[in-house]
């Protein structure tokens, strides 16, 4: 099996795309801590019946599965958590930091509990994981980390109004990536992340969807945490089933940060005249 003896943290995992992610690697062999605090549609609040009920259903299956309910924007509860799945299962190899939400405050309107609650979950929570993950994914042979971006971060065609500290985070998202794939390298451990499209409760749905299934984005997070992927600093862009691979890649010929081998201005004015060769790619 793929993900046999694997041990997996998938945070955000008690519905939706998480919950999905985690029934997959269960399927496949892994071990799996399902980390969710049961925060409402915006981020507020806790349920640990969420978690708990998530883990319920799959253990009826006889998974090896634990839940776990503990905060995530702050070091202590990534450490807990951390701490639990190697004290419970002996190992990490595979973190997958889905947990997020999506709120909508205008930029005139926000406020600093809403763009904390987003920088908390999207930013700190990763570093913080990954800080507390990191000497025990340096002992896996097939160590894997999945972040999470957006495509409405990512394309400005795609941007929504209210969505500023929601893009931030998702943004920040990738910058993690980079620089942990880059950490990542010398001990084996892979760093990519996934920007996905599903119809979850956070587009209001209670009932299965027709397209958009959480479920299709699953088999592309499974080879970013799994040992037959190779690459990393790579973002997996899924939806409906289809998946595309992009990264920010570099000009050719530069040679940074001396030279970015591109157009040359000395004064506002020349930077006015050659604007349109100045955004050619």
């Amino acid at each position: 099996m793929l993900f046999k003896d694997k041990v997996a943290i998938v945070t955000g995992a008690g519905q939706g795309l998480g919950l999905a992610y985690a029934r997959a690697l269960l399927e496949r062999g892994a071990k799996v801590v399902i980390s969710d605090l049961g925060t409402d549609r915006t981020g507020a609040g806790s349920d640990e019946t969420v978690a708990s009920a998530a883990v319920r259903a799959l253990q009826a299956d006889g998974a090896q599965v634990l839940a776990h309910a503990g905060r995530l924007d702050e070091e202590a509860g990534c450490k807990a958590l951390v701490e639990l799945a190697v004290e419970h299962f002996g190992a990490l190899d595979i973190l997958i930091h889905n947990a997020g939400w999506v709120g909508y405050q205008p930029i005139e309107e926000q406020d600093a509990t809403f763009l904390e609650r987003s920088l908390g979950i999207n930013v700190h929570a990763p570093i913080w994981l990954a800080k507390h993950a990191w000497p025990h994914l340096k002992r896996s042979g097939a160590a894997r980390v999945v972040l999470t971006t957006s495509d409405r971060a990512m394309y400005a065609q795609y941007a929504q109004v209210g969505l500023t500290a929601y893009a931030a985070g998702k943004m920040a998202q990738i910058g993690i990536m980079n620089a942990l794939s880059m950490e990542g390298r010398e001990h084996g451990i892979l760093v990519n992340a996934v920007s996905p499209v599903a119809k979850t409760r956070m587009w209001g749905i209670s009932q299965p969807p027709e397209n958009l299934k959480p479920e299709w984005v699953t088999p592309g997070v499974l080879y970013l945490a799994s040992a037959l992927c190779q690459d990393s600093g790579l973002i997996l862009r899924a939806s409906n089933g289809q998946f595309s691979a992009t990264r920010f890649c570099e000009n050719p010929g530069v040679s940074y940060p001396t030279d970015l081998a591109r157009v040359k201005c000395a004064s506002v004015e020349e930077v006015a005249d050659l604007w349109e060769r100045i955004k050619e790619h």
